[in-house]
């Protein structure tokens, strides 16, 4: 059976490379808590010295209180280098985690990533991992330290009576049994408290995505019925469970540094008994003070440790979804010809999208996709692209199978156009220059005259460094779908595939874009897909796709001779065309 493992060996995993720093902050956290304590030390000489009666001067009194100060001191001077050591490290594993989680969502087939939740990654990327930073940077040093000393100083107790030290520890246990009753439930709490913080923030992302159709139809005061329902039933959650742990908590803050009600008495009993010395008494009253502010310090991140469960499972979860099978051996592909043998596929591992489909895209040859909704042609595309795995059979890249050729390598040849284009919150030379990082500032703008865009870049009020907004929303439709060309000619890979680039452009920009397209292909593997059948009957060859197969393909002349699909697609297109006209 598979052994399962401990929250914080799962979260030691991600942290291992920073193992020195932190065990270097541990020892520096236990000088700290240690020092803290020698105050305490300090004033039970001095008491002790006074009641006894013991003729002392004043320089007794003072080195005591300079040896007190001391210790305060160093308390504060290494509890700062612990904690910066430990932050230091922290945030380094959390940057590592990070950076394994975004690589791993570049390896996922996109049909994991689109059928989550919106928020849900950002969800664990951010949030979720923004969770580890207390026990990692607090809960390992000072924990640690905090349990550590108590327990030298707990010995040194034993040796002056064994009876004290151990009813100086009385209402721990006590304490704990109170706050057991609710501790007991905290993990399943938690994990609760963050399916419900999850559905919040997707309903959050949801609502803030969909408010220009939620103006445009006036539909403001319903629209908020899943937003609201989601808030309310994340504070709804958080009131009841503090609420039903609020008396346990009480106690357990009350109960716990109580230490004096059992100490004082039986001290009291023993002194009285002639079996404990007055000094002994007050050393033991003094220390059994400082001795549990440091372990409730180290009880209070026991609930953190609950919580590392749920959020490094969240974590692990992500890290260990399905990937797209492919190599990791170097390899170069030579050629950019394109062959499915017998590839089956399937979206939810039930329907076929495509189902046995044999078909070979030249190379420098421009293969044009055609078909009815659903018919096959996207997916097609994706599948060349490296978005999503075959099923079945095999797909040849430049003569080799896509699975002895690395993500990246397969990702540098190919070059993306589709209908919606993603652009980054960032200047427009940034977003073109994603296709070829490294690129100079010149082979930006050459790109962007060569796609057509220069003129009205430079029209923009920075030109060249005007931030283009949330997913480009500066800038109008056309002109994305511009820049999007732009930066795939930066790229210049060998295969260029175009999915609907021009399907929702207005004529003026369409012709614009066709011209930059015309450049963007030259020489290249290009594979369109296209409703509009008018745009591909120039095509080297026209693929028909119809529920998952190839129906036929060909020239548009042979193909309106000889596939009677073909013929009606085209027949229904130019009749459009003409009732528009």
């Amino acid at each position: 059976m598979e052994k399962k493992s401990s929250p914080i060996s799962l979260i030691m995993e991600q942290a291992a490379a920073y193992k020195g720093k932190y065990i270097c902050s541990v020892v520096l956290a236990v000088i700290a808590v240690v020092s803290g304590m020698v105050p305490y030390l300090a004033v039970a000489e001095m008491v002790t010295a006074m009641i006894g009666g013991e003729d002392k001067d004043i320089s007794f009194y003072v080195l005591w209180c300079i040896i007190a100060a001391a210790g305060y001191i160093c308390k504060g001077v290494f509890t700062g280098i612990s904690t910066s050591v430990s932050h230091t490290a922290t945030y380094l594993t959390m940057k590592e985690i990070r950076q394994k989680l975004i690589t791993k969502l570049t390896r996922m087939p996109m049909g994991v990533i689109t059928e989550s939740p919106s928020g849900h990654y950002k969800d664990v990327i951010v949030d979720r991992v923004e969770g580890i930073e207390v026990p990692l940077a607090h809960l390992l040093p000072e924990m640690t330290a905090n349990v550590l000393a108590p327990v030298l100083m707990l010995i040194y107790l034993f040796t002056l009576d064994w009876r004290l030290a151990l009813i100086s520890l009385i209402t721990i246990p006590v304490g704990m049994g109170v706050m057991s009753t609710t501790m007991k439930s905290y993990g399943e709490n938690y994990g609760k408290s963050v399916e419900i913080g999850g559905r919040m923030t997707n309903a959050i992302v949801e609502y803030m995505s969909g408010i220009e159709v939620i103006k445009a139809f006036s539909q403001s005061e319903n629209s908020y019925g899943k937003y609201t329902e989601a808030v309310n039933e994340n504070a709804s959650f958080f009131y009841g469970w503090m609420k039903s742990a609020q008396w346990a908590m009480s106690a357990y803050n009350a109960i716990t540094p109580s230490v004096l009600l059992t100490v004082l008495p039986f001290g009291f009993l023993f002194y009285a008994s002639g079996s404990l010395t007055a000094s002994g008494f007050v050393t033991v009253i003094v220390l059994s003070l400082g001795l549990l502010e440091p372990l409730i310090a180290a009880m209070n991140y026991t609930d953190n440790i609950a919580r590392v469960g749920t959020v490094m499972g969240q974590i692990k979860e992500v890290l260990e979804s399905p990937e797209i099978e492919r190599t990791n051996k170097a390899s170069s592909v030579k050629g950019s010809s394109v062959e499915f043998r017998n590839v089956t596929f399937s979206y939810d591992g039930e329907k076929k999208a495509l189902s046995g489909i044999n078909l070979t895209i030249p190379e420098g040859k421009v293969t044009a996709l055609v078909g009815h909704s659903g018919s096959g042609k996207s997916t097609v595309a994706k599948l060349v692209a490296g978005f999503r795995d075959v099923t079945d059979g095999k797909l040849i890249m430049g003569g080799q199978n896509v699975r002895d050729i690395p993500l990246d390598v397969q990702a540098d040849r190919i070059a993306y156009v589709e209908q919606n284009n993603f652009l980054f919150d960032d200047t427009v030379m940034e977003n073109i220059r994603m296709g070829k990082a490294g690129a100079t500032d010149e082979e930006v703008m050459a790109a962007a005259k060569a796609a057509g865009c220069d003129e009205f870049i430079r029209g923009l009020d920075k030109g060249y460094q005007t931030i283009v907004g949330s997913a480009g929303g500066h800038l109008s439709g056309g002109e994305r779908q511009r820049i999007a060309i732009a930066r795939a000619m930066l790229k210049d890979a060998p295969i260029v595939i175009l999915d609907e680039a021009t399907a929702y452009i207005d004529p003026e920009n369409e012709a614009i874009i066709q011209a930059a397209m015309a450049k963007l292909v030259r020489g290249k593997t290009v594979i369109v897909i296209a409703h509009r059948l008018s745009t591909i009957t120039d095509a080297d060859n026209i693929v028909v796709m119809d529920n998952g197969s190839v129906a036929a393909q060909g020239t548009h002349e042979s193909l309106l001779k000889e596939c009677g699909l073909y013929r009606d697609m085209w027949a229904a297109h130019t009749g459009t065309k003409g009732g528009a006209a």
